[in-house]
C-alpha cells in the first residue's frame, strides 16, 4: 500500500494547521477533522490509507474512535497513528491495544512522524 491520503482528527485548529501543511508540502492529500463524529463521516466520504489520531477530544476520545475504526470491516486497510500529547507508556500501550500501528507524541518531530508514515508504503 502506497500512502496517499491521510485523514488527521485534532480538536486544535493549530495542530491541523501544522500538520497539514507539513504532509501537504510531501504530497500527501490531507482532509482534517476536529472530532470523532466529523471523522467518521471524513471516512465515509473519501477512505484514507493513514488516520494521525488526538487522544484529548471532546465527544468521543481518540482512543474510543480508533477502536470504533479498528474494530470496523470496513477500514480494516486504514492504519491509525496516536499523535497526542499524553506520554505516558500507559498511554502508548492502550493506543496500541484499541488497534493504533502506532503511536507519535506531541510536539511531532516531523522526520520521525514521516518515517512512521513511509514505514507503511
Amino acid at each position: 500500500m502506497t500512502v496517499q491520503k491521510i485523514l488527521v482528527v485534532d480538536d486544535s485548529k493549530t495542530e491541523l494547521h501544522y500538520l497539514s501543511d507539513l504532509l501537504s508540502k510531501k504530497g500527501y492529500a490531507v482532509r482534517t477533522a476536529e472530532n470523532a463524529d466529523e471523522a467518521m463521516r471524513r471516512l465515509g466520504e473519501d477512505m484514507p490509507d493513514v488516520i494521525l489520531m488526538d487522544v484529548v477530544m471532546p465527544g468521543l476520545n481518540g482512543f474510543q474512535l480508533t477502536r470504533a475504526i479498528t474494530r470496523d470491516p470496513r477500514f480494516s486497510k486504514v492504519q491509525v497513528i496516536m499523535c497526542t500529547s499524553k506520554n505516558q507508556e500507559t498511554d502508548r500501550v492502550w493506543g496500541m491495544r484499541q488497534g493504533a500501528r502506532d503511536y507519535i507524541v506531541k510536539p511531532v518531530d516531523a522526520d520521525l512522524l514521516l518515517a512512521k508514515i513511509r514505514a507503511f508504503d
